[in-house]
């Protein structure tokens, strides 16, 4: 199951008993519990027949007693278990579970990760409930789906803007909806999202950004790159090296694949990797401008680079020096 097809089976009237939402992705879990608490009661029946528990206070009795209550004044009612992964005694709820009352509508959010699927209230729920289980977006899917998501809202994004979102925010989906809600809001009338609505309401420079880092050191322009370090040096959490490090690792972690392709045109690569067109064009410079030993010596810079920035092997150098230091040789191979 998905959170489209259990909202949208909602939508029909369609409704099972027990619904368990678990894995990595926040966002999904957030939106199928989002809609369950404000849309499958009316205003009137809210107060008789939604329940709400929290799995760090939740006693497995109460909720099992909770569920087992009949509607007031409505077809059904919604007992929702927020953060179960926090509950006590979760696996007391096997016998619920395996005996539903058909008129309530059970839903349970356990985050961060799944059920040991060898314990026995795994096995219950593979076989008496509806299970959504979320995985962490690739990033490759990360920009076609905020992309999707703009489009949702009835509005459009520049191509280079929706870069900037998404290499600022990274893989965070609920945070990427929120900022788009925010700047949709300030569009005064307009429908397309642009470059300078993300610096002004997302707070990132257009000039000065990882994502701007990334294309210099992908070009091998040294003094860009140091021109953007600098800024960042000025401006702290405009792009932390935590943020940084990841961001071009992950770029010639790309390129290093490439380079181990029998050709590098465009379409052999996105063939072999189905990266998204702004990575794949950033992917192919890269390892064109850097060859198969210099996208090598770029890793290891990376790692040994990230090791000093955690103190191992390092004098007290700021986040700027040692990002100067690294691309500099990075770029000059010295």
């Amino acid at each position: 199951m998905t959170e489209s097809s259990i909202i949208g089976s909602w939508k029909k009237k369609q409704f099972k008993p027990v619904y368990w939402l678990e894995g990595e992705e926040d966002y999904f879990i957030d939106r199928v519990m989002h809609f369950a608490e404000h849309e499958l009661l009316s205003e009137a029946e809210v107060g008789f027949n939604l329940t709400v528990f929290y799995g760090r206070d939740a006693d497995w009795t109460a909720v099992v007693n909770a569920c087992m209550r009949y509607p007031m004044f409505a077809e059904r009612q919604v007992v929702l278990l927020k953060e179960a992964q926090h509950m006590k005694e979760i696996d007391k709820l096997e016998h619920y579970i395996t005996h539903p009352l058909t008129t309530t509508v059970f839903v349970i959010a356990f985050k961060e990760k799944k059920l040991d699927g060898r314990t026995s209230l795994s096995k219950v729920l593979k076989k008496a409930a509806e299970v959504m289980t979320t995985k962490k977006m690739p990033d490759g899917q990360l920009a076609s789906w905020s992309e999707e998501l703009v489009v949702s809202k009835g509005f459009s994004i520049a191509p280079k803007a929706l870069n900037l979102l998404v290499d600022h925010i990274g893989n965070e989906l609920s945070r990427i909806n929120s900022e788009i809600d925010k700047l949709t809001l300030n569009l005064n009338g307009r429908k397309t999202i642009t470059e300078d609505d993300i610096e002004t309401y997302v707070g990132i420079s257009k000039e000065y950004n990882a994502f701007e880092l990334q294309a210099a050191v992908s070009r091998r322009d040294l003094s860009k790159a140091i021109r953007i370090v600098q800024y960042f040096e000025s401006n702290p959490k405009a792009a932390p090296i935590q943020l940084i490090l990841p961001t071009l690792y992950n770029m010639f972690s790309r390129a290093y694949a490439i380079c181990g392709l029998p050709s590098q045109d465009e379409r052999t690569v996105s063939n072999a990797m189905g990266l998204a067109p702004y990575l794949l064009k950033d992917a192919i410079v890269t390892a064109r401008n850097y060859g198969f030993e210099g996208v090598k010596n770029a890793i290891l810079l990376l790692y040994q680079f990230n090791l000093r920035n955690v103190g191992i092997n390092e004098a007290g150098a700021s986040s700027g020096e040692l990002l100067k230091e690294m691309l500099f040789k990075m770029m000059t191979g010295n």
